[in-house]
């Protein structure tokens, strides 16, 4: 046995060891805003959008937003990256055109999922305003 293996700390020495490695090795808690419940108003006031959820720290990482089109007028080609989506009809006729897939009918009450990754455009397909939710979150890694 070396010299001084079996020596024992003294128990003040031994309580700031303790001390020591309770205070240095634990990490120091974040202070991020917590996601609260909250109402929100869907009344655009003549808008074409209107932002529902902006994402953290609002929310975890859901974002949503409600969209009017007028007939024949589409939101774009766009991707949902590492997102997915859910449209919510709530008036009017819509096509959910898939890049590279099929074309989703939609009307009033119904609703579209888009998976993460996925090329789309929301098309007003119909003679009056297409008013929808849409709503993203952050798909699992």
């Amino acid at each position: 046995m070396s010299k001084g293996a079996n020596r024992r700390v003294p128990a003040a020495g031994l309580t700031m060891i303790m001390l020591a490695s309770s205070v240095f090795g634990r990490q120091q808690p974040q202070s991020t805003p917590q996601p609260v419940p909250k109402v929100i108003q869907l009344d655009p006031k003549g808008q074409d959008y209107l932002r529902v959820l902006a994402g953290p720290p609002e929310t975890s990482t859901m974002r949503s937003g409600l969209v009017t089109l007028a007939p024949q007028k589409s939101v774009g080609k766009h991707s949902t990256g590492n997102f997915e989506e859910l449209v919510i009809i709530l008036d009017g006729r819509a096509e959910m055109i898939i890049t590279g897939g099929e074309a989703l009918r939609l009307g009033k009450g119904f609703a579209a999922y888009c998976p993460p990754h996925t090329e789309h455009d929301v098309l007003n397909i119909g003679t009056e305003a297409l008013r929808y939710i849409y709503i993203v979150a952050e798909a699992k890694k």
